[in-house]
């Protein structure tokens, strides 16, 4: 009965982090839908752009946010880290692809000009690049091929949520109440992992003369 269930257990774990990415994708995908029957606007391409930025920043709070839900509020969505963090770089890959194929059709000249002038957009390439090389260690043979390297690594994440931040405050002139909740939501996050060394030692203290 024990094996049965742990069985069942693993199976169900592997369908549901499949669901996530399974569910992660349709903004994706219905967004295209849109662009495609004319339902993002005016300017499609720049709307389809803005959508798949704006779930980039998205995927990346929720995936920052794994970690604080765990320690302070008991809810473990673990098992879900990987895939929204690669669902994360999906997106931005999606995103800079939109940029670069639709909006500056793939001239690269025009590309690195507009990178060089408007520092946004340089903010943002900025982040992209650093998320490929946790994008591609996020497996289980980088794990054990890197070891205590491989968390060093990905400790990158809290440095490509600044630039994103930077990236989405600078892309308009005027911040709305959306860019002030995700930004908001991304210090936050940040500073919680620069506290919670502290947070800890305080808890272990705190254990120790109940131990006793």
């Amino acid at each position: 009965m024990a094996t049965a269930t742990l069985i069942f257990s693993k199976r169900w774990t592997s369908v549901s982090v499949w669901l996530v990415y399974a569910v992660g994708l349709v903004p994706a995908a219905w967004s295209f839908y849109l662009g495609a029957t004319g339902g993002l606007g005016a300017d499609p391409v720049k709307s389809f752009e803005l959508l798949l930025g704006l779930w980039t920043l998205r995927f990346l709070i929720l995936t920052l946010a794994v970690s604080p839900l765990r320690e302070l509020g008991g809810w473990s969505f673990l098992r879900y880290r990987r895939a929204l963090g690669l669902l994360t770089f999906y997106y931005a890959a999606m995103h800079f692809t939109v940029y670069a194929v639709l909006d500056q059709t793939l001239m690269l000249d025009a590309i690195i000009a507009d990178v060089l002038k408007r520092p946004f957009i340089m903010f943002g390439m900025a982040g992209l690049v650093l998320l490929v090389p946790l994008a591609v260690t996020s497996n289980a043979a980088s794990i054990r091929t890197l070891g205590p390297n491989w968390i060093k690594l990905h400790r990158l994440v809290y440095i490509i949520a600044a630039l994103g931040a930077v990236h989405f405050a600078l892309s308009t002139k005027v911040l709305s109440l959306e860019q002030y909740i995700y930004i908001g939501l991304i210090l936050l996050l940040i500073l919680y992992r620069a506290v919670r060394p502290i947070l800890r030692e305080r808890k272990r203290k705190l254990n120790r003369p109940r131990r006793a």
